[in-house]
């Protein structure tokens, strides 16, 4: 295992500044998601980590030691791409262990080293397999058996399950983080797959044009996003965003939109934001809650049946605002309904800045 310690890091494609001035530590046995759209410079950041790009400025330290300019075979890494890129005339076996072999490591090492990882990969009946013969799961196992019989400090994922259909990909989360419970290594993972961060990371970086919006644990990104870029970014449906005007009154803060008033005074604030300032008020659609006794009125405009819940989307004075509801559905398309928001879990945020408030 090692830490992962990036400071002050540039990086530059011609005239072209991907990332500039960042700076990021990885804990030692942490799993680590770097999540953004694509061209945000994720996967750079993984790549220059790996040794595979070089860096224009800034540091980059592995297990304590400085890898800035470190070939990628010294800096104890393993890594895993998104195209399996396997050798397609070797078998399961000799693909794991292909690295190891023109390492010199010794026969038996290898061999305990390829048993170990096809033991926790579930790969033991396909060891004696070509690529062709594999599916696009087995083929991906394979590939990341490669980068676990390296026995490296650090390894790092760069979109590994993209290929995969949706069945796969939930198969392989959930054998990723087994392993990593299993392994304790630090681990970095590149994806714009919010699921996939969600439910692997032990924290989140998210990132826009190079640069790091926000850190941090999962349910904490989740609740509480530091800009609206990341309220955006994260939750399926995404956050509901209403535009408008705060005032103070004698009941409180007042948050003031086309056909709303809502008292917010529950709402957690970092700061006391001022009078008659213009904020975006953002809900989840589980903070958003359709009943009859509700105090706002909406019209159904459509319904995504997704299994075990709803998404309804309401027509609120020419808002469409989303809502999760579970259960057996009493209302229809074009239908009014009644709604709730639960202030004390929405986020607001400056209009102008786009900030956190």
């Amino acid at each position: 295992m090692a830490s992962v310690e990036i400071h002050d890091l540039c990086i530059r494609f011609g005239h072209n500044e991907v990332i500039k001035d960042l700076s990021l530590d990885v804990a030692d046995g942490e799993f680590l998601v770097l999540l953004g759209p694509s061209g945000c410079g994720k996967s750079t950041l993984l790549h220059s980590i790996a040794g595979l790009i070089d860096v224009a400025a800034g540091r980059i330290d592995i297990g304590g030691t400085d890898m800035t300019w470190a070939d990628p075979t010294d800096r104890n890494i393993g890594m895993v791409f998104q195209s399996y890129a396997l050798y397609p005339t070797m078998t399961v076996e000799r693909n794991m262990s292909f690295g190891l072999r023109i390492n010199g490591t010794p026969k038996a090492e290898i061999e305990r080293r390829v048993n170990r990882a096809a033991e926790m990969l579930q790969l033991q009946p396909l060891l004696h397999r070509k690529p062709s013969q594999l599916s696009g799961g087995q083929r991906q196992r394979v590939a990341i058996g490669r980068a676990l019989v390296r026995e490296a400090g650090v390894f790092l994922f760069d979109e590994p399950l993209s290929n995969l259909d949706a069945k796969l990909r939930a198969e392989l989360r959930r054998e990723l983080k087994l392993l990593h419970k299993n392994l304790g290594s630090t681990m970095v993972y590149v994806t714009h797959d919010q699921v996939e961060a969600m439910t692997l990371a032990t924290r989140i970086v998210v990132m826009r044009n190079g640069k790091i919006q926000q850190i941090g644990a999962p349910a904490e990104v989740y609740e509480k996003p530091e800009n609206l870029f990341v309220a955006g970014f994260l939750g399926s449906p995404g956050m509901n965003i209403l535009s408008g005007r705060l005032s103070v009154s004698l009941n409180g803060l007042v948050f003031s939109s086309k056909g709303i008033a809502l008292n917010i005074e529950s709402c957690p604030l970092m700061g006391r934001p001022g009078d008659e300032q213009e904020v975006l008020l953002g809900i989840r659609p589980e903070n958003l809650v359709i009943h009859a006794a509700g105090e706002l009125q909406a019209t159904v405009s459509v319904i995504e049946p997704m299994g075990n819940h709803h998404v309804v989307w309401i027509d609120f004075n020419g808002n469409l605002l989303s809502s999760i509801v579970t259960g057996a559905l009493t209302f229809h398309v074009d239908e009014a309904v009644r709604f709730t928001i639960d202030v004390a879990k929405v986020s607001l945020f400056d209009k102008t800045s786009e900030q956190r408030l």
